[in-house]
C-alpha cells in the first residue's frame, strides 16, 4: 500500500538511514510482516529445497531484505521523480504493507501529480521484469531460482495492484490527476478518486470471500487480504476528507481566527490577573505573562490554574501556572490555510502561538481550526 503523505499525527518510525539524502524510516508495523514472511517462506523454501529449519529461515529473512529493498526502490521512485519537479522530500517510510513518502507540499500541476504517481509502479514493473528474466535463465529448483520468482512475483503484484484506480493506491493518484487535469478542481478530483478506493476497497472484500469460499485462499491469505481491504478502505476515506477539508482552507483566516492575547506583569497574582482579563479582554482571550518591556514571555494554562483553589489564587502568582513561549509552536499572521496546516502536521499540539514580526497577536487552539475545517465534528474531533 503506498500513500503520498501520513495523515497527521500519524508515526514516522524509527530512522534507519538516508539515501540519496532522503531520509528512511521503519514503522514498528513492519517487523510483524519481516517475522511473518521469513516464517512461512522459510518453511516453503525449506520443503521445496530440503533445507535445514535454520537454513530456511536464513533464506527467508534473506527474502525479507529484498522485498524491504523493492518497496525501498518503489518510494525513491516517487520521491527523486517529485525533487525533479522542485517537490521536497521529508521522507520515506516502510511500513506493514508497503511504504508511503511523505513530500512537503502537493504536486502543483495534474501533469506533475502524474508523473510522480506513476513513477512508483514503473519501478516495480521494472524490477518484476529484470526478476522475471533472471527467474528465466536460471536453473530450475535452485535458491537463486526460488527467490528470483517470487522477487518477480511480488513485484509485478505490487506494479499491478498499486496501478488500480482508487486512492490511497497510485493509480488513484494518477486517476486524480487525469480528473484535475479536466475539471480544473483538484479537491473534486481527489474525492471522485478517495469514492473510486473505496468502490475497489469492496470489491476487493468481495474476491475475498469468493476465492475463499472456492478454496483457492488459506486462512492467513483471507486475513492478510482483509487487512489489505481495511487499509485501502481507511486510506480511502482519510482521502476523501482531507479533500473536503482543504476546500475550506480559504477560510482559514489567523487575524480572525486566533484568539487575542491579554498580558499581565510577571509577579501578578493569578487571582488579579484573571479579574483584569475578565473586565478589560473579550471572553476568549488567551492570559499571558509578560516581562518589564512588555514582550509576552508565557501563557497562563487554563487547566493548571483552574485547579488551584479560589482561596488561594490572591496568593499564587500567575507565573506559576504559565508557560514558557519558547515551548508553545508559531505561526506568522499571514500564513495562508495551506501553509497553517502544514504548520499542525509537522508541529502537532494544541495551542499555536500567533505572531507579527517579534510580537504575539494571538493564539491559535486547535479546536478553533478545527471547527472551520470540519464544522461537523470539531469539537468532538480536533485532530486536524
Amino acid at each position: 500500500m503506498d500513500n503520498e503523505a501520513p495523515e497527521p499525527g500519524r508515526r514516522a518510525g524509527v530512522t534507519v538511514g538516508r539515501v540519496f539524502g532522503v531520509p528512511v524510516h521503519l514503522n514498528a508495523s513492519m517487523l510483524l510482516l519481516a517475522v511473518a514472511v521469513t516464517v512461512i517462506y522459510g518453511e516453503f523454501v525449506r520443503g521445496a529445497l530440503d533445507l535445514s529449519r535454520p537454513a530456511g529461515y536464513a533464506v527467508g529473512l534473506g527474502f525479507v531484505v529484498c522485498l524491504l529493498g523493492s518497496v525501498l526502490l518503489h518510494e525513491l521512485g516517487h520521491a527523486l521523480t517529485a525533487r525533479r519537479f522542485g517537490i521536497g522530500v521529508r521522507g520515506i517510510t516502510l511500513e506493514l504493507l508497503g511504504g508511503y513518502t511523505e513530500m512537503d507540499r502537493d504536486a502543483p500541476r495534474p501533469r506533475v501529480d502524474l508523473a510522480v504517481s506513476l513513477a512508483g509502479p514503473a519501478v516495480s514493473l521494472v524490477l518484476g521484469v529484470l526478476a522475471t528474466a533472471a527467474t528465466l535463465l536460471l536453473r530450475d529448483g535452485t535458491l537463486a531460482d526460488q527467490v528470483a520468482f517470487q522477487l518477480a512475483v511480488s513485484n509485478l503484484v505490487v506494479a499491478v495492484f498499486n496501478s488500480l484506480p482508487g486512492l490511497p493506491l497510485d493509480g488513484g493518484r494518477a486517476l486524480r490527476a487525469a480528473i484535475w487535469a479536466v475539471h480544473g478542481d483538484r479537491h473534486t478530483a481527489t474525492e471522485i478518486a478517495g469514492w473510486s478506493g473505496r468502490g475497489l476497497a469492496g470489491l476487493t472484500a468481495a474476491g475475498v470471500l469468493v476465492t475463499y469460499l472456492l478454496g483457492w485462499l488459506t486462512v492467513f491469505g483471507v486475513v492478510f487480504m482483509l487487512l489489505v481491504t481495511m487499509t485501502l478502505w481507511q486510506g480511502a476515506g482519510q482521502s476523501i476528507r482531507l479533500a473536503r477539508m482543504s476546500r475550506r482552507f480559504p477560510m482559514i483566516n489567523l487575524s480572525h481566527l486566533a484568539r487575542p492575547v491579554f498580558a499581565v506583569p510577571a509577579g501578578t497574582p493569578l487571582a488579579e490577573a484573571q479579574r483584569r482579563g475578565q473586565e478589560a479582554g473579550p471572553g476568549n482571550a488567551a492570559l499571558a505573562v509578560a516581562d518589564a518591556s512588555g514582550r509576552v514571555v508565557a501563557l497562563v494554562d487554563g487547566a493548571r490554574a483552574a485547579a488551584v483553589p479560589a482561596e488561594r489564587r490572591p496568593w499564587v502568582s500567575v507565573d506559576t501556572v504559565a508557560r514558557g513561549v519558547e515551548g508553545i509552536p508559531a505561526m506568522s499572521v499571514d500564513l495562508t490555510g495551506e501553509q497553517v496546516v502544514r504548520v499542525v502536521q509537522t508541529h502537532p499540539g494544541a495551542q499555536y502561538l500567533v505572531t507579527a514580526g517579534e510580537d504575539v497577536v494571538g493564539v491559535l487552539h486547535l479546536i478553533d481550526l478545527a471547527e472551520v475545517l470540519e464544522p461537523r465534528r470539531g469539537r468532538g474531533n480536533p485532530a486536524v
